[in-house]
């Protein structure tokens, strides 16, 4: 560039816009970027930044002149700028023929892969079905174990509303049977040792629960039933024991129970032990049920997640990959979630799977989660992933730029593109 000094000097804002500055090597590029100052590559200077591409060589290395490599247009230095052309080009190659050849390596895993995620889907696909024709079963085992088992229960509850009936009728039996008879017989009937009294352990020895002919009375029962006291007459009897036996107060004379159904009967056990098997063998199949059903919502679920056009990062699901930064344990779950751990073992959510959120051009390129644990006063923490090419699968790096708002670089071969070849060597190298 051979401008006259005035003009260059009317002109130097222009002239020196960090975004075209020409001649910069890729590698080198993050050292020209706008600022006050510049630091000369070598690190000898600090320059401010408008003396970059001034046709002056200020820093002895000439990394502050990157338009031509050779110096030749660096007329008005009394530095003598080194010609870095040769060992810049050959640099610049040979780190490009690096790129390129780890951008075919990757390329090829990931047709590899998105031949894989072709089988997987197939096999989810077939899995499903699989999966659902289990779950018809299932269903049409269920409808007949309900009727079953209602038709169970209906069984015992009528076996059950007959044996009440059948006591029912005994007890209206003794009680007509009992009312035909006097207070004065019945006392002499209990009073076995002739005594003209009636004691608390005679009433035990004779009388018996009408609900359960096996059982003997306590003696606070028989004290209760004749008036509190353990001892009556014939006219305390009548006021006291007599009108519990006459109308049926849950007792009877020993002996004259006649024979009836009762709860262990035979018929009814049995009915009310297959009513329980059958309400067992319902149970199992709900539980077979919910846990068919369960496995076919996750995996439809899984099916409707988009792993890209050729479904290339199919195989990242159910996979986690962490990375240790200074004190802190990352662990990035695609389309899951991402995490962080302290050394004390305490997981912090820094974001649950969201979307794709690349640009319109390469949507695939960045994945985010969102809704991740509040901050101490702040909003909750979410994670942009930035997905870069290479032949390995990997966390590369985590930073927290702004609080609670992530970014990390996650590396695999689906992210490499053949855009990428056309870049080529730089045109000026």
């Amino acid at each position: 560039m051979h401008c006259p000094i005035l003009i260059a000097v009317v002109i130097w804002s222009s002239c020196v816009d960090s975004q075209k500055i020409r001649g910069i090597s890729l590698s080198y590029k993050r050292f020209y970027r706008e600022r006050k100052s510049f630091l000369c590559i070598d690190g000898s200077k600090l320059i401010p930044f408008d003396q970059v591409n001034d046709d002056y060589c200020d820093c002895a290395d000439g990394s502050d002149e990157p338009d031509c490599c050779d110096a030749s247009d660096e007329y008005n230095s009394h530095t003598a700028c080194q010609n870095t052309c040769r060992n810049l080009g050959q640099r610049e190659r040979a780190e490009v023929k690096s790129q390129m050849r780890a951008l075919d390596q990757g390329l090829r895993l990931k047709q590899q892969l998105i031949e894989e995620g072709v089988l997987t889907w197939r096999d989810k696909q077939a899995q499903l079905r699989d999966l659902q024709r289990v779950l018809d079963d299932l269903q049409t085992q269920l409808d007949d174990l309900r009727k079953e088992d209602a038709r169970r229960k209906k069984e015992v509850d009528a076996l059950r509303e007959l044996e009440i009936g059948a006591l029912e009728t005994e007890e209206n039996s003794h009680r007509s049977h009992i009312m035909n008879e006097s207070p004065v017989s019945i006392f002499y009937e209990l009073d076995s040792n002739r005594d003209g009294r009636l004691s608390a352990k005679e009433v035990r020895a004779k009388l018996t629960d009408i609900q359960d002919g096996e059982r003997v009375l306590s003696e606070d029962e028989a004290v209760a039933l004749l008036g509190g006291g353990h001892h009556v007459d014939l006219s305390r009897f009548e006021e006291t024991l007599w009108n519990s036996i006459r109308i049926g107060h849950n007792v009877t004379i020993r002996g004259r129970v006649p024979g009836r159904l009762v709860k262990g009967e035979p018929v009814l056990k049995a009915a009310v032990s297959a009513a329980e098997k059958a309400a067992a063998e319902l149970k199992k199949v709900e539980d077979a049920y919910e846990t068919v059903y369960m496995e076919i919502r996750d995996l439809r679920e899984k099916l409707a997640t988009d792993y890209g056009p050729e479904r290339e990062f199919l195989f990242l699901y159910n996979q986690c990959f962490q990375l240790k930064v200074h004190e802190y344990f990352y662990e990035l779950c695609p389309f899951n979630q991402v995490t962080q751990t302290s050394a004390s073992g305490a997981e912090v959510s820094l974001g649950k799977w969201g979307s794709w959120a690349g640009s319109p051009q390469h949507r695939y390129s960045q994945m985010k989660y969102e809704n991740g644990e509040p901050c101490w006063q702040g909003p909750t923490r979410n994670t942009v992933v930035t997905l870069t090419c290479g032949t390995e699968t990997a966390l590369r790096s985590v930073k927290e730029p702004g609080k609670c708002q992530y970014v990390a670089e996650f590396q695999t071969p689906v992210a490499c593109r053949p855009a990428l070849r056309q870049q080529g060597v730089h045109s000026e190298l």
